[in-house]
């Protein structure tokens, strides 16, 4: 039954001061007839408006509403990585703060985690976005893929479902580069997506411009995955090919035709070839180098001002 549920609703605050009571007041609402017991996250990204001030005032109103204020704007990721931690139920819900992820639609994630997924995605039947965000979004989603899976990636959302002790797997986690997609697969591969409602932005603006995107593919790339220095390796082992054949022809015109022109081909070919060896050389240093500087990297994700229980 539904309302057996726990659960803990985790959502990222930015500039968020117009819709915070909107979204709230749904939610309380919503999660009484879905949960036995049930908490709001509210943490607050670093917004220079008065979001803060007005998550402090609802918990006076709301008392399952708990609140965690950054010391400064780390990144949505960030923020529902701090979130995840500090939940206390078993079931974790994320969303946004601009109510495009209806309250409403929390009914279908649970519904689908209940056949015994550990992940479930709440995928836009419709994006309400314009055409850069589309595309900065399509351009994450391809950067994931090479971690998650094309068709996981694919129907990646920031309305989810999960199991709380998935965290188990990034609980030691220390990095400044956070992409809470990423840490799920190292906990699970049972991921599922769901067709939701999405809803037009309640009020204000996003904040999540396309130069802000493309810098979280590429951070993500970067961060997370090898793809670059083994596309750098296969590019050395491309070239040292490719100054291989031209070697042979060279030699097979030389023996052939009798001339060409003194010393270059065979001086061209050969630079070629030991170019080539060299990037593949360096590129399987790179991996190694990669895995250390992944191991080595202990920046904290986020750090808490305060709270509020």
């Amino acid at each position: 039954m539904m309302d057996t549920w726990n659960c803990s609703i985790i959502i990222p605050v930015y500039f968020a001061e117009q819709t915070l009571p909107e979204l709230v007041a749904r939610l309380d609402k919503v999660l009484p007839d879905l949960c036995a017991n049930y908490e709001l996250i509210l943490v607050n990204d670093g917004s220079r408006d008065r979001s803060w001030e007005i998550i402090a005032n609802l918990s006076n109103d709301y008392p399952w509403l708990r609140g965690i204020n950054l010391m400064r704007n780390y990144g949505q990721h960030n923020a529902i990585l701090c979130g995840i931690h500090m939940a206390q139920y078993e079931t974790i819900i994320t969303m946004d703060d601009d109510l495009q992820h209806p309250p409403e639609e929390i009914y279908k994630l649970l519904d689908k985690l209940a056949q015994g997924w550990d992940v479930v995605y709440g995928s836009p039947e419709k994006e309400q976005h314009g055409l850069w965000r589309d595309l900065a979004s399509q351009l994450t989603k391809l950067a994931l893929q090479g971690v998650m899976g094309a068709e996981t990636a694919g129907k990646v959302s920031a309305f989810r479902a999960l199991q709380t002790p998935i965290r188990q797997a990034f609980e030691n986690y220390q990095n400044s580069y956070v992409n809470i997609d990423v840490l799920l697969t190292w906990g699970s591969d049972r991921f599922t997506s769901i067709p939701v409602r999405h809803d037009p932005r309640y009020a204000g603006e996003s904040h999540y411009t396309f130069r802000k995107l493309l810098l979280h593919a590429l951070n993500m790339i970067t961060g997370f995955t090898v793809l670059p220095l083994q596309i750098a390796s296969w590019m050395g082992f491309a070239f040292a090919i490719f100054g291989g054949l031209v070697l042979a022809y060279v030699i097979g015109r030389y023996l052939i035709q009798g001339g060409s022109v003194p010393g270059f081909p065979f001086l061209a070919s050969t630079i070629a070839i030991f170019s080539g060896v060299q990037l593949f050389a360096l590129g399987i240093i790179g991996e190694y180098l990669a895995r250390m500087h992944f191991r080595l990297m202990d920046r904290p994700p986020f750090v808490v001002r305060s709270k509020l229980e």
